[in-house]
């Protein structure tokens, strides 16, 4: 872990010229109640090539995201701007945080699952799936039981732009839960193409996990399903949730109210329960991964291509129970 270097990360002017004045695209009258019309959109890092991750240190205050291609993990706070959090990061991925708010992040380098611990060691949760090596892990959740949730597509594999390209040895795409007591690993879905961003809903009974199949065949999904969760863990059902287009929903939160907030082709969009697309927040770049911070926990940071953005909302995201 290296101290932040402000001087590396140049952060965006205040009002860069390719923000749009007015951001918001209204689908459904239901969008017009979850967002602040006079907010605009803040871009506050630019210069990454590929920024993913981002996760929300309530304990800091600060924003952490990954840049993968330049094998970094980035920082971000309201005084002091952005520097480097990690470098090298092993080609990080998705992060997010434990019920003991640890960094639990999806290691491309590694083909692996790692928690950081307190005191800056990091421990493997998982690496090997009946004694073969994972693939890539992407994106990862924690639901309250303690039990860690993550998938595992081979984009980290496919070349060595964002890790280290070799064959896969489990021959498959899946979704594993890692026990949060035995932390034995489990895959929980196999039929994905390659699956990328999951979130559970705010009382855990339904998990969502997206599809981004397309980004290998022109006619792969570009979706993201909703699956039932059940008290020992198990996943059923399976439907289609919602298709997105254009772009893809490579990553995705969820607010108290139950809509998924997710990435796209054109910036975030928004849908609610019932799988009804409310509204969208245009963003100038193409947006990967989003996630909710801030000390009222009503603050939308995204991340797009080169940059980090924020926006508030007039809606906090979702907690996890108990």
């Amino acid at each position: 872990m290296t101290t932040p270097s402000l001087a590396a990360s140049p952060t965006c002017s205040p009002f860069p010229s390719s923000l749009p004045a007015n951001p918001y695209e209204h689908c459904d009258p239901r969008f017009s109640s979850l967002i602040v019309p006079s907010a605009r959109l803040d871009c506050l890092h630019e210069g990454s090539r590929w920024t993913e991750g981002p996760v929300y240190l309530p304990a800091t205050d600060e924003l952490i995201w990954s840049d993968i291609p330049n094998n970094r993990l980035l920082r971000w706070s309201e005084g002091a701007g952005a520097g480097v959090f990690r470098q090298p990061s092993d080609y990080n991925n998705g992060n997010t945080l434990d019920r003991e708010g640890r960094i639990v992040g999806c290691l491309h380098g590694a083909r692996a699952v790692v928690r950081t611990e307190h005191d800056g060691r990091r421990t493997v949760l998982a690496s090997h799936w009946q004694g073969k090596r994972l693939n890539s892990p992407n994106d990862v959740v924690v639901r309250s039981d303690g039990s860690i949730w993550f998938t595992d597509p081979a984009y980290g594999i496919d070349s060595d732009y964002e890790g280290h390209k070799a064959d896969s040895e489990i021959g498959g795409c899946h979704v594993y839960r890692i026990d949060g007591q035995s932390g034995a690993l489990t895959p929980v879905s196999q039929d994905f193409e390659r699956p990328n961003g999951l979130a559970f809903s705010p009382d855990e009974k339904l998990l969502y996990i997206a599809d981004t199949g397309r980004t290998h065949r022109a006619d792969g999904p570009h979706h993201i399903r909703v699956f039932n969760v059940g008290d020992d863990g198990q996943l059923s059902g399976g439907r289609v949730f919602a298709t997105i287009t254009p772009g893809l929903a490579d990553g995705f939160r969820v607010d108290a109210l139950g809509n998924v907030w997710t990435s796209a082709g054109d910036g975030v969009h928004c849908y609610a329960p019932d799988g009804c697309l409310l509204g969208k927040i245009r963003v100038p770049e193409v947006v990967s991964n989003v996630c909710f911070g801030g000390p009222r926990h009503n603050r939308l940071f995204i991340t797009a291509t080169t940059s980090l953005y924020a926006i508030y909302l007039a809606v906090n995201g979702a907690r996890r129970p108990g």
